[in-house]
């Protein structure tokens, strides 16, 4: 047993899941393998938020069956949100696959593994931490959700909401400022209620605060994704006042009609997130917000989805992630509201909002002409060199002495709705 490879699908607190996965495998000796059907150990990492994702993952499990009953020998898995606690159904339908593993809980496959080849993981395992990070990398610091919206699986498998400690965030940055990163995302799915559930009072500005000053050789921290209703004054502050934290804040607003969200379950209003998107952008004014939005939730009519396209022609965002809702099993509004949007319906509003935004990019975007901005190289790809400023665009140039990790200036010189394009100011940074 001498490889691994892992299959990753969903948010992004799935690939760093992946990542620390990755990382315990290889302590225990393996080596990635770029083609699954050549590793000894084929992790599927899950997705269920949305039903085309879990798709593609009992695709990749009905494809791999074969696989496994040429080589019995060989390890199949499956971890994240697929994976509730309860596996029975799962073992009836996946007979074939060894270890069945919910989110973040990693040993059973590190045991496993361990054992085959000989390991004792208590001796040869430290923390998992990827050992050769991209420049840019994601740090969970909360697993699990209180919120409960009426859409959401992830309380149900994900748990509830249990922060990691400041300290061990703080070491485990430095850590990976050591291997190379140079830029961290902290992730939750409510990163913004981070610390709530520790006996001293702390939260998401605080560990800010805490990376920041303990940490100055990471040049820049970023953080997703956020409920407006724990997006608090300290963390707005936090993010005007911190060099180091990037102007970029995503806050979901889901719906734009006010009984849209009460059946949701959101807990705010249209005029309340209005004023939170106001008070953000007069305390940080280069601020880029993104944010989230599901179309053809349960009962959902057309006037009340042409309230979501006045939000967002209002607000102008510059990044939208639009969803068309899916009925998730066991979720409050799968056991007690009719998915009556028909998906012909829903198809249309989602492309309405991706027109809507399209043009709306193309106006913001459209300012950056001409404009001087950082960039953390981050990429190369086709002859262009990429990276992205503080507000998260994404710039490509071209570049004949650029370096992966470097922060370099660059005068943009063309735009479109999805990118931008430019020059380097100087020849070093």
């Amino acid at each position: 047993m001498t490889s691994y490879h892992i299959w990753t699908v969903g948010c992004q607190m799935n690939k760093a899941d992946s990542e620390r996965m990755g990382a315990g495998l290889e302590q225990l000796g393996l080596q990635w393998s770029q083609d699954p059907k050549d590793a000894d150990v084929i992790v599927l990492n899950s997705c269920v938020v949305r039903q085309q994702a879990e798709e593609r993952v009992v695709g990749m499990l009905t494809s791999l069956k074969p696989w496994k009953q040429r080589f019995p020998d060989k390890t199949l898995a499956l971890m994240g949100c697929m994976v509730g606690p309860k596996k029975d159904d799962l073992l009836k339908r996946y007979p074939y696959v060894d270890l069945f593993m919910q989110p973040q809980q990693f040993e059973p496959l590190i045991e496993l593994v361990g054992d085959k080849v000989g390991v004792d993981p208590d001796g040869c395992v430290g923390p998992f931490v990827p050992g050769s990070p991209s420049v840019t990398t994601h740090v969970p610091i909360i697993h699990g959700c209180d919120k409960f919206c009426t859409f959401c699986i992830i309380p149900y498998r994900r748990g509830r909401e249990i922060s990691r400690s400041i300290n061990e965030l703080v070491q485990e940055c430095k850590m990976l400022v050591a291997r190379g990163v140079k830029e961290v995302t902290l992730l939750g799915q409510n990163v913004d209620s981070y610390g709530h559930d520790f006996e001293e009072p702390s939260d998401l500005a605080n560990l800010l605060q805490s990376i920041h000053d303990d940490v100055p050789e990471l040049s820049r921290i970023r953080f997703l994704t956020s409920h407006p209703n724990d997006m608090s004054d300290k963390i707005i502050d936090a993010v005007a006042r911190l060099p180091h934290v990037m102007e970029n804040i995503n806050l979901p607003f889901q719906a734009g009609n006010d009984e849209v969200l009460r059946n949701m379950k959101r807990g705010y209003t249209n005029a309340q997130y209005r004023e939170l998107i106001s008070k953000v952008r007069s305390t940080v004014p280069e601020v880029a917000i993104v944010t989230d939005l599901i179309v053809g939730f349960p009962g959902e009519t057309e006037e009340q989805f042409e309230d979501s396209v006045q939000l967002i022609q209002d607000l102008r965002f510059d990044k939208v992630h639009v969803a068309m809702y899916s009925t998730r099993p066991n979720t409050f509004a799968q056991r007690k509201m009719v998915d009556d949007v028909t998906q012909e319906e829903k198809h249309r509003r989602l492309k309405v909002i991706e027109a809507t935004q399209e043009t709306i990019l193309s106006e913001i975007n459209a300012s950056y002409f001409g404009s001087v901005e950082e960039i953390l190289v981050d990429g190369h790809n086709k002859g262009r060199w990429q990276g992205r400023t503080r507000t998260d665009k994404l710039v490509f140039f071209e570049s004949e002495d650029a370096e992966l990790g470097q922060l370099r200036k660059v005068r943009i010189t063309k735009t479109t709705p999805w990118s931008l394009s430019g020059s380097l100011l100087t020849a070093n940074p």
